[in-house]
């Protein structure tokens, strides 16, 4: 009997061995793609943590650029290799619904009891439509202006300026006044002056990035916003307003800049370069961009600030954006995506991020954390946060249906702008008409 249950107890053991041997070499393997190359360290640090708590679950994170990225997506939807999870875009994310490759989070959210109302207000509200839900909030944005602190000083512009800067699309306030100032021909003459040379520039006030396309987040829509226009009648609207005057003259104040004026790249070097090329060059005094930005300008060879934007007819406005985690209709993991994107939405992750300074998250005590690690280090990116904090100072990414084809339609009449070859009051509403068809 000693001898049975010795043997017994040994066979047990083995199977014991071989079973756990099986589950610590084969964990459910998930996909996770970013796009962004400075979020992949505390990314990484959340998978670890994430993996730690979940042994049987083994996150891979790959990171592609913004082009690659999207077209990853969209030829693996059809390949039938898309990841597993993927970080979504709001300009993106109606397609993928309309093309029904997108996980209903809702009825998990529901069965798990998780919370939807920790994050800035509306966040999560973003990825919702008729009782379904896409994503989980992860960040939040808004744009303000980066500029060279030393450019600024050896032309003489007080930074307290932005302050108070106002624009209007007529004359352009002290803002276009001050770009002008801050822009300087080879013979040192800025562009206030009677004998400056707009042909032969040495240094420009503002560089932009290309006209926008539809949305213009960090080019245009900080300025049109402020005249009262809106780009449509809402979330999931059906109406866009391209044909509206206040549109049209914001655009072409904007490519008078260089059309006109000389103040500015032209919208081939901006298109063909970059903004951020353009200015970390060390000759351009100042651009704006989005939050997410602020680690690439802060390795600059040159000190940078960050300021306010300018003050508009109805004040100063910034689109309010955030991404969110989506997982693909297609994973053969569904159980084991939802718990990373779980992860990913809760507050231990965020707070990874958060203290990573390197976005806003989408929770506000994570976001805290943000500000204050760049604070630590002393840097100032309170007007970020300032401009999110502000009554109507924000509005929402306008999202609706057929973005790939307004996106087509848009970036055409706009190029066409900004390379001089029409008028904006005579071309966008043409465009307009053929965006408002679609629907």
């Amino acid at each position: 009997m000693k001898r049975r249950f010795s043997l017994t107890l040994v066979l047990a053991l083995v199977l014991l061995t071989f079973v756990s041997g099986v589950q610590a070499q084969d964990p459910v393997s998930i996909r996770y793609v970013l796009w962004d190359t400075n979020q992949l360290p505390p990314y990484q640090e959340c998978a670890n943590q994430f993996m730690a708590q979940n042994p049987g679950i083994q996150v891979n994170i790959e990171q592609l650029g913004w082009d690659d990225y999207w077209t990853a997506i969209s030829t693996g939807f059809i390949s039938g290799e898309a990841p597993d999870v993927f970080t979504d875009h709001l300009a993106k994310y109606p397609e993928f619904v309309a093309l029904e490759q997108l996980v209903d989070l809702q009825p998990l959210v529901e069965r798990d009891g998780v919370a939807t109302d920790i994050y800035y207000p509306g966040l999560a509200d973003l990825w919702t439509r008729e009782g379904a839900r896409y994503g989980l909030p992860k960040d939040w944005d808004t744009v303000a202006v980066v500029y060279n602190k030393a450019l600024w000083e050896a032309a003489g512009v007080d930074p307290a300026v932005m302050e108070e800067w106002t624009w209007n699309p007529e004359d352009g306030g002290t803002f276009f006044q001050t770009i002008g100032a801050l822009t300087l021909d080879a013979n040192g003459n800025n562009g206030l002056s009677a004998d400056f040379d707009k042909a032969n520039i040495a240094q420009y006030g503002y560089a932009g990035n290309g006209m926008g396309g539809p949305y213009g987040q960090t080019e245009w829509s900080w300025l049109a916003t402020t005249t009262g226009w809106m780009h449509n009648n809402g979330v999931w609207g059906d109406e866009y307003y391209y044909d509206d005057p206040r549109f049209t003259s914001t655009i072409q104040w904007l490519a008078d800049l260089w059309l006109v004026n000389g103040f500015s790249h032209t919208v081939d070097q901006q298109s063909s370069l970059g903004r951020t090329a353009l200015f970390q060059a060390g000759n351009v005094a100042f651009v704006v961009d989005g939050s997410w930005m602020i680690g690439t300008y802060l390795a600059s060879d040159f000190e940078v600030g960050f300021g306010r934007l300018p003050i508009g007819p109805e004040g100063r406005k910034s689109m309010f954006n955030g991404l969110a985690d989506s997982i693909w209709v297609g994973t053969k993991h569904v159980e084991e995506s939802w718990e990373w994107v779980k992860f990913l939405a809760s507050a231990d992750c965020q707070n990874i991020v958060g203290e990573s300074g390197v976005v806003f998250p989408a929770i506000p005590e994570s976001a805290a954390l943000s500000q204050q690690a760049r604070e630590n280090v002393g840097v100032d990116i309170s007007a970020f946060v300032e401009q999110a904090n502000e009554e109507g100072g924000t509005f929402l990414f306008p999202i609706t249906d057929f973005g790939g084809e307004i996106n087509t339609i848009m970036n055409e009449a706009m190029d066409s702008v900004g390379l001089g070859q029409a008028k904006a009051a005579d071309i966008l509403p043409l465009a307009n008409e053929e965006v408002n068809s679609l629907f």
